[in-house]
């Protein structure tokens, strides 16, 4: 089975990144009982300062399945939305190679 990888690009509105942040890595707690879910990361980005990105890498496609499908991540999301300035943007990716994967 192929590993997944998820990148989300994510505009906050204006004033609300410290607010949206503590709510991101409060999320990111959830995922450390995820067993497919092997990186779940939030980063600044380093130009855009209201754009923050989440880099995501599944054991497989059933483990990406199981954490969007999961109670906690809709709970997550939801508390997020206030906070995101338009619809996030998704890339999904199959890693190849690379150090960590």
């Amino acid at each position: 089975m192929s590993q997944i990888a998820v990148i989300v690009k994510l505009k906050i509105k204006e004033g609300q990144l410290e607010a949206f942040t503590k709510i991101a890595l409060e999320g990111v707690e959830n995922t450390k009982t995820e067993p497919g879910t092997s990186i779940y990361a939030v980063h600044n980005d380093s130009v855009e300062a209201n754009v923050v990105w989440l880099y995501e890498l599944y054991a497989d496609k059933a483990s990406a399945d199981a954490h969007s499908g999961s109670d906690a991540f809709r709970k997550w999301s939801k508390s997020l939305a206030p906070f995101v300035d338009g619809a996030p943007e998704f890339s999904f990716l199959t890693p190849i190679g690379g150090k960590g994967i």
